[in-house]
């Protein structure tokens, strides 16, 4: 889940979710397009519904509105006259869940609750997609994959840490290591994408 803003100066590449965008983004068909759009770079209405499985109509509504909250915007470098392209307005999104959970309008609140089970399915969906693939990779790949789970007992405060902690030491990867795909690092193998995904919540007891 995009994660609540960090002390220092804001990025200018990660937008920032208030109630109105909230609302906006929380739509099944729009969070699986900005994604898209950040991933795969820009694309046009009809390309989005190839990849998507959805109808051009549908996603040329869907990116207008994206565009209407600031998520996308046109790309008029690639566009004609018959076909506009679209690109992300951002590369990431950062939303503090505890800021809305009590926010005096149910709309807000039911919002709140759709981003995140659609993020959850997408987590669950890539990761499934990872499974079913696996033959197709290399023996380094296959090595380096993790799906580890942990239990820990923690207060509220400690929990916060960890989760700062490991978004560090993420971005640090970003930082320091990230290559292009396609090139090689240190041993040999090749680069790629990786989706690194990070769920933490407290269970109640028995």
């Amino acid at each position: 889940m995009p994660d609540e803003p960090t002390a220092g100066a804001p990025d200018p590449g990660v937008i920032s979710l208030d109630p109105r965008t909230l609302r906006g983004l929380a739509h099944p068909l729009r969070i699986r397009l900005l994604a898209a759009l950040r991933e795969y770079g820009p694309a046009t209405a009809s390309g989005l519904a190839a990849r998507l499985g959805e109808s051009s109509g549908a996603t040329s509504y869907h990116l207008r509105q994206l565009a209407a909250y600031g998520f996308v915007e046109e790309d008029p470098g690639r566009g004609t006259a018959r076909e506009r392209w679209w690109k992300a307005a951002h590369s990431g999104t950062r939303f503090n869940a505890a800021g809305f959970l009590a926010h005096a309008d149910p709309e807000v609140r039911a919002a709140i609750g759709l981003l995140g089970r659609e993020v959850a399915a997408t987590h669950a969906a890539e990761l499934q997609a990872w499974l079913d693939s696996l033959d197709g990779w290399s023996p380094q790949w296959r090595e380096a994959f993790d799906l580890s789970d942990f239990a820990l007992r923690l207060t509220p405060g400690r929990a916060r840490a960890l989760r700062a902690e490991l978004h560090a030491v993420v971005e640090s990867y970003r930082d320091a290591h990230t290559e292009r795909p396609g090139t090689q690092d240190e041993a040999g193998d090749d680069a790629a994408l990786v989706r690194v995904h990070l769920h933490a919540f407290p269970r109640a007891a028995e």
